[in-house]
């Protein structure tokens, strides 16, 4: 599943890299899908924490009522990364707010402004990375939720890739070029992620006997 899941990535750079040279002359146009793929990656394990209660709360009333109090047990794993996200946004804001207010370079500093100067600096070096792969890895485990049942990430995957789809087609529009350009461009991700995820979904089914209501 990984090798198919990097291949599909790869593929997907690969296809919205051709489809810009071939279609959009707008020099500008690196520099948005870059901003746009990093704003991805850093929203995605937001959207994750309002979408996936609701998920979770469907697995949990779906599946069979015997089960539901071993399926509510397991969900301290994705509430403890949660926490933990959270927890690291709240001392990156904590830091460099008050940094940001107080400390001025103009004036003398007092023993306070330089703690917070090198917390800040510490923030920037260590906090930043942290938060980015922090992020990666939220976004690609669905904060932890196999644990909660193994057809979670797959589920959550499928759910995010299409909010992100509805997000750019309403923000930015249709992509420039011919109708069938327009098409893949807009749903050709969405589709390939979700024909992963369930590809995905079968194997578990056909391989492990997992189901949805297991």
């Amino acid at each position: 599943m990984d090798r198919v899941q990097l291949a599909r990535t790869v593929l997907g750079a690969a296809a919205t890299i051709a489809l810009i040279l071939a279609y959009n002359v707008d020099p500008n146009r690196w520099e948005e899908a870059a901003a746009g793929g990093a704003a991805q990656l850093i929203l995605a394990p937001f959207v994750l924490i309002i979408a996936a209660p609701l998920v979770i709360i469907g697995f949990i009333y779906y599946a069979p009522p015997h089960l539901r109090p071993h399926l509510r047990s397991r969900l301290r794993a994705p509430l403890k990364s949660v926490g933990w996200y959270v927890l690291t946004l709240v001392v990156i804001g904590g830091v460099l707010v008050p940094t940001a207010f107080t400390v001025n370079a103009d004036d003398g500093k007092s023993w306070w402004e330089y703690v917070l100067a090198v917390a800040s600096l510490i923030v920037i070096v260590w906090g930043f990375p942290f938060f980015f792969m922090a992020s990666l890895y939220s976004a690609r485990s669905a904060f932890n939720s196999a644990q909660v049942h193994p057809m979670l990430p797959p589920v959550l995957t499928t759910t995010l890739v299409w909010v992100f789809a509805a997000f750019s087609l309403i923000g930015d529009g249709m992509p420039t070029g011919p109708p069938v350009v327009q098409f893949c461009s807009t749903l050709g991700g969405p589709l390939t992620v979700t024909a992963v995820s369930l590809w995905e979904l079968r194997r578990m089914k056909t391989r492990f006997g997992v189901t949805l209501r297991s």
